[in-house]
């Protein structure tokens, strides 16, 4: 008869302080804002209306317009940094990771010192040098004859969405990069020198055999990119103010819901409203992550060691 193992307690104690944190700081108040909204305040006091305030959030045009503008916006904003920001990242990683560069470590801090910075600096830095007025940019492309191509780029409703996510772009590659470079690092030396004995080195070498073994570290990525990306608040909180100007060209989900909840100049603060846009930017996170877990990530399994 096969004997039972014992239970090993000092796990759970281990475990304790992390979970009773988490549970405090994000289970809870999770919780409390679905609670939040299926609720309303009326006056007869605070009342349960089910999903009414989804249904307004998605039916009515005075809120839809709004929502859907955001939600717009903020997939924009995720696709530029996955068209921009995790291949740049790669291919920095790539070249950081060569044993003939001199200076790899420097380059590394270099690149990966913005990510430390605050949002309030990086986009108030930003700003000054984007300003048409007293702004660097003029100037620095008037020096290298590329003046012509200067614009008020913050300023315009077609290139203030974009502008604002390649300033995150140069912020935040230094995460996908760091995190390549170590997927890198891990690929075992007897993978190399097999791929050197048959002739393949240099590029060729990258795209087929170090790539294909970075893919799951690639995946991982994209889906915090997708989570971090979804709730931006902060960069367009800075640099355009709460209605995310001009005229609502930059406005994401996290602008739209820190307006709606705690109300913003004429706009009064609606929390049930509010909820219910953090529930839908819950639920669109949720669903994006699901789809990875469920598809992407089963089939990037294969590639791991």
């Amino acid at each position: 008869m096969a004997q039972r193992k014992a239970f090993r307690w000092h796990i759970m104690v281990f475990l304790a302080p992390a979970v009773l944190v988490y549970t405090a700081i994000m289970i809870v108040p999770l919780f409390g804002t679905l609670n939040l909204s299926l609720f309303n305040t009326t006056e007869e006091g605070r009342v349960f209306v089910g999903l009414k305030n989804f249904a307004t959030l998605f039916g009515d045009p005075r809120w839809s317009e709004r929502f859907w503008n955001a939600l717009g916006n903020n997939a924009w904003f995720f696709l530029v940094h996955m068209l921009v920001q995790n291949p740049v990242g790669v291919a920095l990683a790539a070249l950081l990771s060569s044993p003939r560069l001199r200076g790899a470590a420097f380059y590394r801090t270099a690149i990966f010192i913005p990510t430390i910075l605050s949002f309030v600096i990086v986009g108030f830095v930003w700003k000054l040098i984007l300003s048409p007025i007293w702004g660097i940019a003029p100037g620095m492309l008037d020096a290298v004859g590329l003046k012509g191509l200067f614009a008020p780029w913050l300023g315009r409703e077609g290139s203030a969405l974009t502008t604002l996510a390649l300033i995150s772009v140069w912020q935040f590659v230094g995460i996908p990069m760091m995190l390549i470079y170590a997927a890198l690092l891990s690929i075992p030396d007897e993978v190399i020198e097999a791929a050197e004995m048959d002739g393949v080195t240099g590029w060729s070498q990258f795209w087929k055999i170090k790539l294909p073994l970075i893919l799951p570290s690639i995946g991982i990525i994209s889906i915090l990119t997708f989570v971090g990306n979804f709730n931006a608040f902060d960069l367009i909180y800075v640099t355009q103010g709460a209605l995310a100007g001009p005229n609502f060209s930059t406005d994401i989900l996290g602008t739209f819901l820190y307006r709606t909840f705690f109300g913003f100049q004429l706009q009064i603060g609606d929390p049930h409203m509010g909820a219910t846009i953090a529930t839908a930017m819950f639920g669109i996170i949720l669903l994006g992550v699901s789809l990875y877990l469920f598809t992407v990530h089963r089939r990037l399994r294969r590639y791991q060691f």
